[in-house]
């Protein structure tokens, strides 16, 4: 076994080795789903990712004490964004699957963003000197959104709306308003003797009594950490329901749905939420931080707030928990998600202006949570500073990003086929 496949073991086992072994057969759909292509095992590899940013493919270029220390996505790839209605009643089309955030380089979001597009643009055959203008107009958009709201937001481009939005983009924010709360509830619920309960299914049981017990009194703790106070109608648990094999990400986690009354007696009403597991985010062991580590209670707590920071306007129903002594994230099973199937995005130009929008998309993240915010974990403009440490060299910086993006893009397609020759072959313990 080469040099890089027992790294690539070595990394995989000490991020996932203890979990394996609660439940092998989880890890096993994780890792089926990682071996179909480039692009899912990157998705499911972050901690590779960040064991390269610390090792292999270190670079300090355009970071400063500062810029080291900003809210960070954490798992920001192409796949990672999607519409989600605010707190305003907005729909908004932006970054979510914040499972993995925490506080970090920036420039790490940037480049695992990058390398993504250069995945994508593989998959569907595109020249690498296509690639480099994808990841060029994401940088630049980037870079010009970022410095409009440094210098006051007057000529920002915003939150990517109805009102902000066309082509690819715009057809995902209208196919997220045609969405209806009744369509999610007749999809995930049935009607029993006047009231609604989940439907049974495939990846969904039913709970006892002692469980729906203890799911019941971290409900009771997570109405605590809301930031708008609920009525007490839209505190009726209907039912709980246990949710098993749920994405990439979340394999061998528990997680829960509970069905609420919502803001009325009206069935059309009742709201769906999650409460799931949280875990170590994989770039937390390469940023030791003390002030970092200590600000949060648990992983629970670490989503949740780093969801709020990240996101303006965030989910109503977004708290945090804990479960047996287990941070755990709830948040609404969103009737108005819809996500971008790149599947569908195919010509360069509908591509670029996509990326585009992308890139601006995360220049408002990353500006969000700072000195202006409820959070005073970062506390200073994040914007100014980025923009500050930058400078004058956007070319440099530009250039950077692209050519991380065809290495590390090669590095990936390479550690996919040594991840499907370790798995094929047996080499991952425990699977």
């Amino acid at each position: 076994m080469g040099t890089r496949s027992s790294f690539l073991l070595d990394v995989l086992m000490t991020e996932f080795g203890e979990s394996i072994k609660r439940d092998p057969a989880a890890f096993r759909r994780k890792f089926r789903k990682m071996a179909a292509s480039p692009f899912a095992f990157y998705r499911g590899s972050a901690c590779l990712f960040y064991a390269d940013m610390v090792g292999a493919y270190a670079d300090e270029s355009y970071l400063d004490g500062p810029t080291s220390r900003v809210w960070i996505h954490g798992d920001l790839h192409a796949e990672n964004f999607g519409t989600y209605m605010n707190a305003s009643g907005e729909l908004v089309f932006n970054v979510n699957d914040f499972d993995e955030a925490y506080v970090g380089p920036y420039v790490w979001d940037l480049k695992r963003f990058a390398a993504s597009v250069a995945l994508i643009g593989y998959a569907k055959a595109l020249s690498d000197d296509s690639i480099s203008v994808l990841v060029t107009d994401f940088a630049g958009a980037y870079l010009v959104e970022l410095a409009a709201i440094a210098a006051g937001g007057d000529d920002a481009i915003g939150a990517l709306t109805l009102a902000t939005t066309s082509g690819t983009l715009h057809r995902v924010l209208q196919r997220a308003r045609l969405s209806t709360r009744v369509a999610l509830l007749d999809a995930e619920t049935v009607i029993d003797d006047y009231d609604r309960r989940f439907a049974l299914m495939e990846g969904r049981e039913p709970v006892d009594a002692a469980t729906r017990q203890s799911v019941l009194d971290a409900f009771a703790d997570y109405l605590t950490t809301l930031p708008v106070t609920v009525s007490p109608v839209e505190h009726v648990i209907k039912d709980v329901a246990l949710r098993k094999g749920v994405g990439i990400g979340s394999a061998g986690l528990p997680s829960y749905n509970l069905l609420l009354e919502g803001r009325s007696q009206a069935l059309e009403n009742d709201v769906v939420l999650y409460m799931k597991q949280a875990a170590v985010p994989a770039v937390a062991r390469h940023v030791t931080d003390e002030k970092v580590a200590s600000y949060f209670r648990h992983q629970g707590h670490r989503t949740a707030e780093s969801q709020r920071a990240l996101q303006a306007y965030a989910d109503p129903w977004l708290g945090y928990t804990t479960l047996h002594g287990v941070g755990q994230l709830v948040a609404e099973v969103s009737p108005y998600s819809a996500d971008l199937d790149w599947d569908d995005v195919n010509e360069p130009d509908e591509l670029r202006s996509i990326i585009q929008d992308l890139g601006r998309a995360v220049a408002r993240m990353h500006s969000v949570a700072d000195d202006e915010s409820s959070h005073d974990l970062v506390d200073f403009s994040t914007e100014e500073a980025i923009v500050g440490v930058i400078g004058g060299d956007r070319a440099g910086f530009v250039g950077t990003l692209v050519d991380f993006a065809h290495r590390y893009g090669a590095q990936a397609r390479d550690d996919h086929q040594r991840f499907v020759d370790l798995f094929r072959n047996g080499r991952l313990p425990g699977v």
